[in-house]
């Protein structure tokens, strides 16, 4: 039997650095790739504000 991987019909973003500097290319990354987050802005001022009054 061939490999079994060869019938995959998704593969991984091209990556930039080795290791735990591993990342996503962004030059390689297009529309279809990655997730629609619309409230991300919203979430990240959220987790902000619980920071800045965590440290006080």
């Amino acid at each position: 039997m061939s490999d079994p991987l060869d019938k995959a019909t998704s593969k991984a973003p091209a990556t930039l650095g080795e290791g735990c500097l591993s990342r996503f290319d962004p030059d390689e990354l297009d529309v279809e790739d990655g997730t629609e987050f619309p409230g991300a802005a919203a979430l990240w001022e959220q987790e902000r504000g619980k920071s800045d009054t965590q440290e006080d």
